[in-house]
């Protein structure tokens, strides 16, 4: 392993980020009307005319490449060339975006609304929209936003209207497009709908990939899609799904354009407007399908208060500066260009490498408020049995100290400098009033006491009020998530630490190299990056005064048993969780166990256990959890997935 040294040239401390401005500020003094109706006129890709949907399909349908397929098609199948154009146009008809700009106009008409009645304020890096502005007039431009919130999209097409940059076509789930009304006023304000799989339909993928490349290739617009697939319910980075990338990477490896650049955008909530409806879906009460009428009812949201929003439109990334010494773009000569082909081993690496750093893009540009530490020191609290509470000041005292670490490890925090740490707290307490309570001087979670209820209860009213408890430990788990990717690798050092039977250097990076290996599917950890990332942990150890580490030895500092006991705690509800997965498993699974089994029984097992008081953490009935221990023991082969005659199986190996 080479020295920690080597970490300190990157230094997340010195990391220099852009200043925000508010934009509502200037909604808030001016017509909404006004706004509007605004002169448009976004500068464009090296000038190119714009692009009505019309000429967009017709350009597609006339691609060498579809009409290569539609051959093959009609060759395996039988059917008609002419059958089979029919429905390559249907496909279109069905996915097509239309652009109208009188559409895009309601919505910024209705969004300041919105946006002014929801939020405190909306704060963007203007120099981040500058760079991006001179990204679509040099380059095809794809845009990575993070993705929390079904604001998302609607906030990322209303900023670029603001800054009059070219609106970005959007990938959209096929959800949206069942809503009347809305999914077509989405449909004229950007967005083209997407089945949310096609497996091996080839005539879909081909339509598909040839549309997003179509649009890319002549610079009619900016792509915009998200790279983790669909929202996170947890707050936490998903696994990058590589299906988009591929297409959008496609034209560049092909020779087919110069460069495309790629803008990873981090969207932070003070509050996340569906904190609940996030818990419940974790605790398998299926999603509201989409539709008009749940959007009006939402109207009700309006009266509440959701803080800010942060907007962080990060560094272009070239995709050109990515490739270099990684790919032989000369293989991609052997081939005519219209003729598709899976991409080989080495691509495929290069894309997940790729997809890996652009969410750390994400995740480094992030921006973590108050609540998130309060939020992670009141878990902890509560977890091991804190129920009268913790003292207003002494929690201001503890949210201090764990600021001043937090940027220490380079968090990108937004701390209001001009309020006393007392007035911070107390605002951020009051913003989370639903999950929180101040009573007589002391904070805790808003979790009925156990002398509520009189009299014995039944089994059914226990499991009730374990799941409403759980409900607010998951909407305060997934502020607490927020900062795990600042977290994540001093504390799978200090979990080695705890884990390890001494403190020679080379058992504690075993030990590191096991956690890391299996919450590879829990956290955002780059394929290939173990000892970099245990540098990295050693490093802000080391530098923040908890660890000596020699050549051969990790040492605890006296003074840094609290810093080790915080990031122990921060890990360990995954850790049991995952621990009690492998119970399930071992001891309640029967041989074979279908995965549409698999989450219900699991819960079951779970609930019986807290209800029984054996386990401390109630965020281990996420689902999220369970589906991602499974998948890592999938991974690690103890659990083997079989095909049955129906579905498929999973048997555990003992």
């Amino acid at each position: 392993m080479a020295s920690s040294n080597a970490y300190a040239q990157r230094d997340p401390m010195l990391k220099k980020r852009d200043d925000f401005e508010d934009i509502l500020e200037e909604r808030r003094n001016s017509s909404d009307l006004r706004y509007a109706l605004k002169c448009y006129t976004p500068a464009l890709y090296k000038g190119v005319a714009p692009c009505k949907s019309s000429m967009l399909k017709s350009m597609v349908l006339q691609s060498d490449q579809l009409h290569y397929v539609i051959q093959q098609v009609s060759k395996e199948t039988g059917r008609q060339t002419d059958n089979v154009q029919e429905e390559v146009s249907a496909i279109l008809d069905e996915m097509a975006h239309s652009l109208q700009l009188s559409t895009v106009r309601f919505f910024a008409f209705t969004l300041s609304k919105i946006f002014k009645s929801l939020f405190k304020s909306i704060r963007v890096n203007e120099e981040g929209i500058q760079r991006l502005q001179q990204a679509i007039q040099d380059h095809p431009v794809v845009l990575l936003p993070s993705h929390r919130s079904y604001m998302d999209f609607l906030l990322m097409s209303y900023l670029l209207y603001t800054y009059d940059l070219t609106l970005p076509v959007i990938a959209a789930g096929m959800d949206f497009m069942g809503m009347k009304f809305v999914g077509e006023m989405f449909r004229m304000s950007g967005a083209f709908f997407i089945r949310r799989s096609f497996g091996g339909n080839k005539l879909y993928w081909a339509v598909f990939s040839e549309y997003v490349k179509t649009m890319l290739k002549n610079g009619f617009a900016p792509v915009e899609f998200f790279l983790e697939g669909t929202r996170s319910r947890t707050s936490k980075s998903l696994i990058p799904k590589l299906g988009l990338l591929n297409i959008v990477m496609d034209p560049f490896l092909k020779g087919e354009v110069f460069d495309v650049h790629v803008v990873p955008v981090s969207i932070s909530y003070e509050r996340i407007l569906e904190e609940t409806l996030y818990a419940r879906e974790l605790l398998g009460i299926p999603k509201p399908k989409e539709s008009t009428s749940g959007l009006f009812k939402a109207r009700k949201v309006l009266s509440e208060d959701y803080g800010s929003i942060h907007v962080y439109f990060g560094q272009p990334v070239s995709v050109r500066s990515l490739a270099e010494g990684r790919v032989n773009r000369c293989q991609f000569n052997l081939v005519p260009r219209h003729i598709p082909g899976r991409p080989d081993e080495d691509i495929h690496s290069f894309v997940n490498d790729s997809a890996y750093k652009l969410v750390r893009a994400q995740e480094d540009n992030m921006v973590l408020k108050p609540w998130v530490l309060l939020a992670s020191l009141l878990l902890q609290k509560q977890a091991v049995g804190q129920e009268q509470g913790t003292a207003l000041d002494e929690l201001t005292a503890q949210a201090v100290w764990l600021r001043d670490l937090s940027r220490q490890y380079g968090a990108f925090l937004h701390w209001p400098d001009q309020m006393t740490p007392s007035e911070v707290v107390s605002s951020s307490l009051s913003l989370h009033r639903g999950l929180v309570r101040t009573c007589e001087g002391k904070v805790q979670l808003a979790l009925e006491h156990e002398g509520g209820a009189v009299g014995p209860q039944s089994a059914a009213a226990l499991e009730e009020k374990l799941l409403s408890q759980a409900v607010i430990v998951l909407s305060c788990a997934s502020y607490r998530n927020q900062a795990l990717h600042v977290f994540l690798r001093p504390a799978l050092l200090a979990s080695a630490i705890h884990a390890a039977s001494s403190n020679q250097k080379q058992e504690v990076f075993n030990s590191f190299s096991f956690l890391r290996n299996m919450f590879s599917n829990e956290f955002i950890l780059c394929p290939g990056a173990t000892v970099q990332d245990f540098e990295e942990a050693c490093y802000l150890l080391v530098k923040t005064g908890t660890l000596q580490v020699t050549q051969k030895e990790v040492l605890v500092n006296e003074r840094g048993h609290r810093t080790l006991a915080f990031l122990v705690s921060m890990l360990d509800p995954f850790l049991q969780g995952y621990q009690v997965v492998c119970r399930f498993l071992c001891e309640e699974a029967t041989e074979t166990l279908t995965e549409k089994q698999f989450i219900p029984a699991i819960r079951k097992f779970i609930i019986k256990h807290l209800l029984a008081g054996r386990l401390r953490y109630a965020e281990v009935l996420s689902s999220d959890l369970q589906k991602n221990s499974l998948a890592a023991f999938l991974r690690l082969g103890a659990v083997e997935k079989i095909k049955g005659p129906i579905e498929l199986l999973i048997v555990f190996h003992t």
